[in-house]
């Protein structure tokens, strides 16, 4: 039976391998539902909370997303990848649709919902593989270190260390405020866990944080177990008035771009530390691997969250021996039991949040090594994409500036070769795209 359901040997695996490397790689993702509440919790506080997202039911969405996504890919790709709303992801939705475009918070998933049912579509051809490969290198490595950055000035202005200036734009807090001296210690906390590698050490900073907050004031404690809060509120609540313009169309191609880097680059690397793949660098059953995430995907926007995607963190879980879909069902099956404790989680300030996606930040900036800095064709390009994307508050922008940087560079230095069709033809569209923003719209 495990088998059949799993892909299980017994002559090859463990039933307690299996299950502890599930519960290792789930200590390690849960951040997801301390985080993400987090962030979506922004909008109804720069945007006013008739236009906010209730917490409670984004906590509830962000679980049921990681069950279904995760269960998908035990049962049915049987790998031991766990899958959750997706970091970056999730600022690209609040802080650069919602809050910089303007758009509702339904336009926005109403675009993950395009996106996911595209995502099925490519996922069962080789259209995928045709996009990522129009792509140079260099601006793919970017992507993800822009959005690191990005992710780092989120955390950190969140939890007041960093803060607004008339005079620099930016400048540090204020360092006596009893919330920015709890998420100095939590970076301080966390970033030395995850340098000795203890297994779910971005947890275990944001609980003990939240913990040592209690007597500050700067936790507010209303319990710890609960009934699941309702996801009713967010529950299939799409806008199709915005369904054909312009923006709707760059935004379901950012989440459509970030997720197919992001899942590709995630299997891949999974992949490799598990001794998954073949003498040809292939892995066997990809694709059902990325139908998976992109059912997920599908799943979270009816659910009510950010695009949901594999996360890197299964590593952990590999590491320690899972090897099948059993390791994933029980990450499924302890995203379920969370449900039951919103309260603790809830409640976690973002003097416990903002310093982990700070560190989230560091670690996704590990692809800047691969860029050829030597070569300014490849490395200006690079740059304009990793510094826009905080800089503007925007990680679509900072992918359209690169783009189009790095078309326009490459044909004036007479370096037409580089350029492909599927590049040309996205430089024209962004550069009308700020033409009619700027002039027009």
């Amino acid at each position: 039976m495990l088998k059949k359901l799993f892909g299980f040997d017994h002559s090859k695996h463990s039933v307690k391998t299996e299950i502890i490397a599930g519960i290792t790689t789930f200590v390690t993702m849960a951040y997801i539902l301390a985080v993400n509440p987090s962030i979506f919790a922004d909008l109804g506080n720069i945007l006013g909370a008739d236009k906010g997202m209730p917490a409670d039911a984004v906590f509830t969405a962000t679980a049921l997303a990681a069950v279904v996504g995760t269960m998908v890919m035990a049962f049915y790709a049987k790998k031991p990848f766990g899958l959750a709303p997706g970091m970056g992801l999730n600022a690209f939705f609040v802080y650069t649709v919602c809050v910089s475009m303007g758009y509702s918070w339904r336009f926005a998933l109403t675009a993950i919902l395009i996106e996911g049912l595209i995502f099925i579509v490519l996922s069962a051809t080789n259209v995928r593989n045709f996009i990522v490969d129009a792509f140079p290198d260099s601006l793919k490595r970017s992507i993800g270190v822009g959005i690191g950055f990005f992710i780092a000035l989120i955390g950190l202005k969140n939890a007041g260390i960093v803060v607004a200036d008339e005079s620099t734009a930016v400048a540090l807090g204020n360092l006596g405020d009893p919330a920015v001296m709890l998420a100095l210690g939590c970076f301080i906390l966390t970033a030395a866990l995850v340098v000795l590698r203890v297994k779910g050490g971005m947890l275990i900073g944001i609980l003990l944080t939240t913990i040592v907050g209690i007597p500050l004031g700067v936790t507010q404690m209303s319990g710890m177990v609960s009934a699941p809060p309702s996801v009713a509120p967010i529950f299939c609540q799409f806008e199709w008035s915005q369904v054909f313009s312009w923006d709707m169309l760059i935004v379901v191609f950012t989440f459509l771009f970030l997720d197919i880097f992001d899942t590709m680059g995630t299997v891949v690397g999974l992949a490799v530390k598990a001794d998954m793949v073949d003498r040809d660098g292939k892995m066997p059953g990809a694709s059902r691997v990325f139908m998976a995430d992109a059912l997920a995907t599908t799943a979270g926007a009816c659910l009510g969250t950010n695009t949901t995607t594999t996360y890197i963190e299964s590593a952990s879980g590999i590491a320690s021996g899972g090897r099948t879909g059993l390791t994933s069902f029980t990450i499924a099956v302890c995203f379920l039991l969370s449900l039951f404790f919103a309260p603790l989680f809830l409640a976690i300030p973002s003097a416990a949040t903002g310093p982990v996606l700070a560190i989230v930040g560091v670690m996704m900036c590990s692809p800047v090594k691969g860029i050829d800095w030597e070569d300014f064709s490849e490395s200006i390009p690079a740059f304009v994409t990793i510094f826009f994307m905080p800089f503007a508050y925007s990680i679509s922008d900072g992918i359209m500036l690169g783009v189009i940087t790095y078309v326009l560079l490459n044909v004036i230095c007479g370096k037409y070769r580089k350029i492909n069709a599927t590049m040309a033809v996205l430089a024209v569209l962004f550069i009308l795209r700020y033409v009619f923003v700027q002039f027009i719209g």
